[in-house]
């Protein structure tokens, strides 16, 4: 029974990592950008918009079509930084250890 209790405590110990995974990820912020940098998002390491800047010459009759689009780029490329990021960590607390697609601990 002891290969069952040494399981448990790394059980135990990747929960741990996971819930300290969890606070980093609230915590990451990442920035994606559009346009050349006329449109910029701020993120949450969990996807959530936290700011849109967007260049004043943007901001001219006509214009919004293109500001539309610039702003959902500008989201997708955060949101790609962002699951980078957490794939980084996940992979850094799993040591590498090879999940099932969609799996989630």
């Amino acid at each position: 029974m002891k290969n069952f209790t040494d399981i448990m405590k790394q059980a135990k110990a990747l929960q741990s990592k996971m819930e300290t995974m969890q606070g980093e990820l609230e915590a990451l912020e990442v920035e994606g950008s559009a346009g050349g940098g006329l449109v910029r998002v701020t993120m949450g390491g969990k996807g959530a918009v936290k700011s849109v800047s967007i260049d004043p010459s943007l901001l001219k009759e006509g214009e919004g079509e293109i500001l539309e689009d610039l702003i959902v780029a500008a989201c997708a490329d955060a949101k790609a930084k962002a699951d980078r990021a957490a794939a980084e960590k996940m992979q850094a607390v799993t040591g590498g250890l090879p999940l099932p697609p969609g799996f989630s601990l």
